[in-house]
């Protein structure tokens, strides 16, 4: 059996259930298909904390109870591994097993590059960064800001279905970006009949720990930039418009415009902290409402959300703003898009009076197009790695 490992992030997102899936589902797909894996993570210093937020030595901190306990839970804890800073410790196997499997490996899944430890440069293996940021990480690249370790990778994906096209905007430098889908392991996301028709939710950040770029004279924004511009959704629709958002407290104006215009706002961190309880929320919802980051709508960069994935899993619509990916994906039934405010109306409106139709276009567009034996199948024969 050949070997597969994938890294990302899971300790050093702490408490938000929708980032684990992100992960989980490469690594449960992965593994799906046939290959023995292990989930690697690398965690710095400064990222390791207490209950309080406060910073604490790597064993006690909370980053790594809670990667035990996710690891535990999905059946990888005898094959895993929590890297602190450049490997003096590693929580799950000896530094020398860390070496050893680095340099066997015949796949390295290098989500968003969080593996940054010099041995990658030695592993035997196909090392593959998968993008999940598109524009930034090009954009990054082009200044400079990725450092070595970036180009200690044998080949380049990104979910940005448009890159490396006449539609996208995106450079893509000397890198040659191929695509992929965010996967979803179906057997984890069954279709759900619970939650009322009349509830739009989503999960989402207001900004990220990274501010907005500014590339030759323009401003890409973020997630803020553009719910602004529909904000006063809940006025027009009947649905009930949920959010589980994460502000800061800094933007104290912006949430009371949403609670003003009737958007209910709830803490994903109380909510949605762990895998379980944000499948519980997706699938007690009855559609998605919501928008993306600015930099993907002006870029054109056909991305697509992993939590949309698992909305369309649950049988569950999704009225989503179009970053591009209408030129691939169908839209219409199941996936509504829009891209001013009367579209999203008109969306809301064609979800209440077709919703069982929707439901069932939802799931079978995520079995078509999002499904990791399909998605992941197809990458491991592009690279030339089969199990």
């Amino acid at each position: 059996m050949k070997t597969a490992i994938v890294a990302g992030v899971v300790a050093n997102k702490y408490l938000n259930g929708g980032a684990v899936w992100t992960r989980l589902n490469w690594a449960l797909g992965v593994k799906k298909l046939g290959f023995d894996v292990f989930f690697l993570e690398q965690i710095d210093r400064e990222s390791c904390v207490d209950e309080n937020g406060s910073a604490t030595e790597f064993e006690n901190c909370v980053n790594l109870k809670y990667f035990r306990k996710i690891m535990r839970e999905f059946g990888l804890e005898d094959s895993s591994a929590l890297v602190y800073e450049n490997g003096q410790k590693v929580d799950g196997m000896s530094s020398k097993e860390l070496v050893e499997l680095l340099s066997s490996a015949d796949l390295v899944f290098n989500i968003t590059g969080n593996l940054k430890l010099p041995s990658l440069a030695g592993c035997g293996g196909c090392r593959i960064y998968i993008d999940l940021d598109p524009g930034f990480t090009q954009y990054w690249y082009q200044a400079g800001l990725l450092g070595e370790q970036f180009k200690n990778h044998d080949i380049y994906f990104t979910i940005g279905e448009a890159i490396g096209t006449p539609n996208c905007s995106i450079p893509t430098g000397d890198i040659h970006w191929q695509t992929t889908r965010q996967p979803v392991v179906l057997d984890q996301w069954p279709v759900s009949d619970r939650g009322a028709p009349e509830r739009f939710t989503t999960v989402a950040g207001w900004r990220d720990t990274y501010g907005p770029l500014e590339y030759e004279g323009q401003i890409l924004g973020l997630k803020v930039h553009e719910f602004r511009k529909f904000i006063k959704l809940p006025e027009l629709v009947s649905q009930v418009c949920e959010i589980a958002l994460d502000i800061h407290p800094d933007d104290r104006k912006d949430l009371e415009l949403l609670h003003q215009y009737g958007w209910e706002i709830k803490d994903p961190r109380n909510l949605v902290p762990g895998p379980d309880s944000f499948r519980k929320y997706v699938q007690g919802s009855g559609a998605e409402f919501s928008v993306a980051k600015e930099i993907y709508i002006k870029t054109n960069s056909g991305w697509f959300s992993d939590r949309t994935v698992r909305y369309l899993a649950s049988g569950k619509p999704a009225l989503v703003q179009d970053t591009g990916f209408s030129r691939v994906y169908p839209v219409g039934e199941g996936l509504l898009t829009f891209r001013n405010l009367e579209e999203a109306i008109a969306g809301a409106n064609s979800i209440s009076r077709e919703y069982v139709q929707h439901c069932q276009a939802a799931r079978l567009l995520a079995e078509e197009w999002f499904d990791s034996d399909k998605v992941l199948g197809v990458l491991v024969e592009q690279v030339g790695v089969l199990p």
